[in-house]
């Protein structure tokens, strides 16, 4: 059972990453993807953790509110 929650999981996550545009954006670059993770981990383990969490939450919150109303 832990191993189908976990692939759902990896999958919901990959869905993310397609839906941000991250994909088109980068030309399906991994290397650049993964790089833009290890930056966003590097700010969530510094000082500005806090202010970025409330920005990156409201950003993802406004992104999902806008794709709702596109539906």
């Amino acid at each position: 059972m832990k191993r189908r929650e976990r692939t759902r999981q990896l999958i919901e996550l990959g869905g993310l990453i397609a839906k941000a545009g991250l994909i088109d954006l980068t030309d399906d670059d991994r290397a650049v993807i993964f790089g833009l993770l290890v930056a966003a981990a590097a700010t969530l383990r510094s000082e500005a953790r806090d202010d970025a969490i409330v920005v990156w939450r409201r950003r993802g919150k406004r992104a999902f509110e806008s794709e709702a109303a596109e539906d």
